[in-house]
């Protein structure tokens, strides 16, 4: 496929978007001229005013960029790759990675829940109308008390009851938190520990179901576009028939978190090359003493490092993506992934920042978002010590869990 200059990315120095073809190649450039478009004109005004611009899911879903990986839903009906997947998270990450998360909970952690763990029945009620964006989902796993050891400790609760007046239910108590979406989602995927059987159970909740009550958190230093909450569930009553029907302990939910965290591994590249192209072009045109800073020996050592993280990232991630189209990748394979990509970005939107002097605290330049974003992908869907825990465990034989 013929590209033109605006639609190549200079940080793709190695030409892995040549590895896709060419249908995917034109889903990755729709998706490259939306976020220019659509996304970039809204970002710094709503980051800085903590808010979502929810004029953005109309625009999402003129687009049919939703439903991709899902054979069957969306738009484009044909399942498409491991690799477009990824890069198109990369692609949405490289304009806004609170934009890119909004997208990646609702058509990732939310979608494949549904998709990975529900019934046939199930999919085919929740996921048209989720792969048009005319509902939006949502995915509540953390706790206020519970994060990296949600899994032993979860402390929300289903209780199934079975009577005249309730028929088939379950009751949900207790609380979630960091929930991305929640505040407006229509389908809240839910995961409570059975009192009955001690196994995590997936529930979707819809929205305005009584007793569910999601809050705003305010006041972060990150990803101030994604509204997260903290929900209360009190008395929840969800009917059988909203219970992933496939999901029957933390094992099963174990399987979805090994997709996803490798997606938050390309949104972490996505992140990187970003703020590597904000550098890139700043040091071209800043001058000091007389001549732009590019041509500082400095800057330029700064630049290639960023670019050796980008390319060493890209690639660990397009094999990532190939053991997973081919149904052989494991646990510590995204955990690896998560752990590396994600500590390579610290570094460039560190670097990025340090080449824009005092201009890199201002949103005005765009770098600043970058740098306080990369913060909350460093830290959710597992931190950097807990996957490489289970990577340690992978190539030693040992567990070092307490």
């Amino acid at each position: 496929m013929t590209t033109t200059l605006e639609d190549q990315l200079t940080a793709d120095f190695y030409d892995y978007e040549t590895l896709l073809s060419d249908e995917e190649r034109k889903l990755l450039v729709k998706a490259r001229s939306f976020m220019r478009d659509e996304v970039k004109p809204l970002v710094n005004e709503n980051w800085a005013a903590g808010t979502f611009p929810k004029e953005l899911i109309a625009k999402f879903r003129e687009s049919g960029l939703a439903g991709l990986p899902y054979e069957g839903y969306g738009e484009h009906r044909a399942a498409t790759s491991h690799l477009l997947t990824g890069m198109l998270a990369m692609e949405m990450s490289r304009t806004d990675a609170s934009v890119a998360t909004f997208f990646g909970v609702h058509n990732g952690l939310a979608m494949y829940s549904i998709h990975s763990g529900g019934s046939q029945e199930q999919r085919d009620r929740w996921l048209p109308e989720m792969a048009a964006m005319d509902k939006i989902g949502a995915f509540a796993m953390t706790e206020p008390l519970g994060g990296s050891d949600v899994a032993g400790g979860m402390r929300t609760t289903a209780q199934r009851v079975s009577n005249e007046e309730d028929g088939d239910t379950w009751i949900l108590n207790g609380a979630k938190r960091w929930i991305g979406n929640a505040t407006f989602a229509d389908y809240v995927v839910v995961w409570a520990r059975d009192v009955d059987d001690n196994n995590v159970k997936g529930f979707v909740v819809e929205k305005g179901t009584p007793g569910f009550s999601p809050v705003k958190i305010e006041n972060k230093i990150a990803f101030r576009i994604v509204e997260n909450a903290e929900i209360t569930l009190t008395d929840v009553r969800v009917p059988e028939a909203n219970r992933l029907q496939g999901i029957d302990s933390f094992r099963d939910v174990a399987e979805i978190l090994r997709a996803t965290r490798g997606g938050v591994a390309w949104q972490a590249l996505g992140v990187m090359i970003g703020a590597y192209e904000l550098a890139l072009d700043y040091a071209k045109e800043r001058k000091q003493f007389g001549r732009p800073i590019a041509r500082f020996q400095l800057v330029q050592d700064l630049l290639v490092k960023s670019l050796g993280n980008i390319t060493a990232s890209w690639g660990m991630l397009v094999q990532l993506a190939r053991l997973q189209d081919a149904g052989i990748f494991k646990d510590e394979h995204s955990s690896l992934a998560k752990a590396f990509v994600t500590s390579r970005m610290r570094e460039v939107v560190a670097w990025g920042r340090e080449i824009f002097g005092g201009n890199g605290i201002v949103l005005d330049h765009d770098i600043a978002r970058f740098f306080a974003d990369a913060e909350a992908i460093y830290s959710f869907e597992g931190t950097r010590e807990m996957n490489t825990l289970i990577v340690g465990k992978a190539i030693t034989g040992q567990s070092a869990f307490v």
